[in-house]
């Protein structure tokens, strides 16, 4: 017996045209996901229309009320209706919807907001009287005269009335507000010349606040950077401004020592436009491959520009997604520029590796206990000269020159190796002075110290070593005895062929074996054996995924890793003070050298300031 089927109507379905407030509501679904999605929209017209100051307002975590005031240009009273029309825009003219160099351009989100809320627009025009016009619910009244400034003033109340069921799916008010704070920061990132307000009504607090900013573009995006995402980022962020084929990388890019445990610090903008577009955030991860551990995510605020013809913004209707008309080039950009930036970079580690070392060495007070007064130098009783110590001394026991016949009260100090004093303190990572616990070797610097973890330091040193010679000699590879035949459908053999040469150079040799499937012929030699079909699924669910492909990449880089690790100097082994120096030597010459294998890092280093901190003595 054939099961029913209840969407299949079993009578003749009539076709119907739904109403223009139905049509609205259908969009808003779209358009309109959540309040922060209403603030973006309206933000975005306000810096379309060329604001340079933009206050946004709300309450109820924007469920009850979002308010967004602007200096810019404004509209005629003429305008206000047809601006409440969809599809209606000042923004293009319809010809070409590839040349695109503003924000909004669909002409839905007025509509949308209109249809499932209490909308309100006042707006005044250079040369025309303030005017206002209301929507409730999809319903137009009538244009009013209004008391404005130059500039807009957008207030929609009660989202998601007219579609109750929607309100369902909000999330609590202090979950919408942090969405709608995180809307703002994103937009004032990429507009760091606009000044913004965020007004929270309900707690009556200013939630951000940010006056334009002065400069050039670099100058000004590190200053709004640093106030969005604290100075710490920007001290420990590289620099990037590069080009390639019509396509402009800019931004900054964290230290791979500064990581963080989720991917919320990864901000990407295309032609302005803030984006999540999974291929450029899979080039920032490949871009950190070998430098971070699985856990642990980059920061990063990159910037991507380039001809609005070579990019597609109108795939998605929030416009958070954009396609490429080449993504190998906009991908292959953001890798390398990235990954040249932290070779130049040398043997930097991050600034908060020594903050947090300076921080677990404070003293902490007992339970219960108020910590304990701070005794300065100045405040201690004048202390003997060393003339009057000596004499008190010689009193009292012969005062033994050579300190190698000094007798021993306690047992010879085995933790420690002090070697004399040789080697360049001015080097940047300083001249060796000792080796504690057979592991860490302690440098002196001009303005400091610097303590390197020598197994964690040498593992790099080796990988990057093994790195440079399988690119200049090529990935060998092993020729299996019986081919292994991968079956597929006709797509995968297809795509997957289309990358055979560089899978080649890999060591990886693929051949049609006719029908739909493909020959394993040989495997890198560094895998040994290897389940070659797996490997073949895990490159084919990458190119479909991204489009390229690094998990052979990935896996011979995780083999030359291993390999550094049991090359490299153990902990527990005794250097000599000429070894220690070769070895600081050669990290202040290999790039990566400021963070192992797993992205810790290998060094601290302190300055001689912060170390008399924690002794009062400043």
């Amino acid at each position: 017996m054939q099961a029913a089927r209840p969407k299949i109507s079993q009578t003749l379905p009539v076709i119907r045209q739904l109403d223009e407030t139905a049509a609205n509501r259908i969009a808003a679904g779209e358009v309109v996901e959540r309040p922060a999605s209403a603030v973006k929209e309206l933000v975005e017209n306000a810096l379309d229309a060329g604001a340079g100051r933009v206050r946004v307002e709300y309450a109820g975590g924007g469920k009850t009320l979002i308010r967004v005031v602007d200096d810019g240009h404004g509209m005629s009273p003429d305008d206000l209706p047809m601006a409440l029309n969809r599809h209606a825009t000042s923004k293009i003219d319809g010809s070409d919807l590839l040349n695109i160099h503003s924000f909004g351009f669909r002409g839905e989100a007025l509509p949308s907001l209109g249809a499932v809320g209490r909308l309100t627009i006042a707006s005044r025009a250079e040369g025309h009287d303030g005017a206002q016009i209301t929507v409730e619910g999809g319903r137009v009244g009538p244009v009013r005269p209004s008391a404005l400034n130059r500039g807009t003033q957008v207030d929609l109340r009660d989202l998601f009335f007219a579609t109750p069921a929607r309100l369902k799916f909000m999330r609590t008010d202090r979950a919408e507000a942090q969405a709608i704070a995180d809307t703002v920061r994103r937009l004032a990132m990429a507009e760091p010349w606009v000044g913004f307000t965020l007004l929270d009504l309900d707690a009556g607090r200013e939630v951000l606040r940010l006056d334009a900013e002065q400069g050039e573009l670099f100058d000004a995006l590190e200053s709004r950077l640093a106030r969005l995402m604290g100075r710490e980022f920007t001290e420990n962020a590289l620099r990037l401004d590069t080009e390639r084929e019509g396509v402009r990388l800019s931004g900054y890019a964290a230290l791979p020592t500064y990581s963080r445990g989720s991917s919320v610090a990864q901000h990407v903008f295309v032609n302005g436009r803030p984006v999540r577009d999974k291929l450029l955030i899979g080039a920032l991860k490949a871009a950190y491959m070998d430098t971070l551990s699985r856990d642990r995510h980059p920061a990063a605020v990159l910037f991507i520009d380039l001809d609005p013809q070579q990019v597609d913004v109108n795939v998605h209707p929030a416009k958070a997604e954009v396609r490429f008309r080449d993504p190998g080039l906009v991908r292959g950009l953001v890798v390398s520029g990235i990954r040249h930036a932290l070779a130049a970079a040398g043997h930097r580690a991050s600034g908060t590796v020594a903050a947090a070392t300076l921080g677990a060495m404070q003293p902490e007070p007992a339970p219960g206990t108020a910590p304990a007064p701070r005794i300065w130098q100045m405040d201690l009783p004048s202390r003997p000269s060393y003339g009057t110590l000596r004499q008190s001394y010689a009193a009292q026991a012969p005062l033994v020159e050579d300190l190698a016949e000094a007798p021993q009260p306690y047992a010879p100090l085995t933790a420690a190796r002090i070697e004399p004093e040789q080697g360049p303190t001015d080097a940047p990572l300083g001249a060796a002075r000792a080796q504690v616990h057979e592991n860490y070797i302690i440098a002196q610097t001009a303005d400091g110290i610097v303590i390197v973890d020598q197994h964690a330091a040498h593992e790099r040193l080796v990988y990057e070593r093994l790195k440079r010679q399988m690119a200049e000699n090529g990935v060998p590879s092993q020729a299996l005895l019986i081919p292994e035949i991968v079956p597929l459908s006709s797509g995968d053999t297809a795509r997957l062929m289309e990358h055979a040469d560089a899978l080649e150079r890999l060591g990886l040799v693929l051949e049609p074996f006719g029908g739909d499937a493909i020959a394993v012929r040989e495997t890198p030699a560094a895998l040994g054996a290897v389940d070659a079909r797996k490997l073949v699924l895990d490159i084919l669910d990458e190119l479909a995924d991204l489009g390229q492909s690094q998990a052979l990449s990935a896996r011979i880089d995780a083999v030359l890793s291993r390999m550094a690790c049991h090359g490299s100097v153990r902990s527990g082994r005794q250097m000599r003070a000429e070894e220690m120096n070769a070895l600081l030597r050669e990290m202040e010459a290999t790039p990566l050298s400021g963070q192992c294998n797993h992205g810790r890092p290998t060094y601290v280093s302190l300055k001689l300031s912060d170390i008399e901190k924690l002794f009062g003595r400043r």
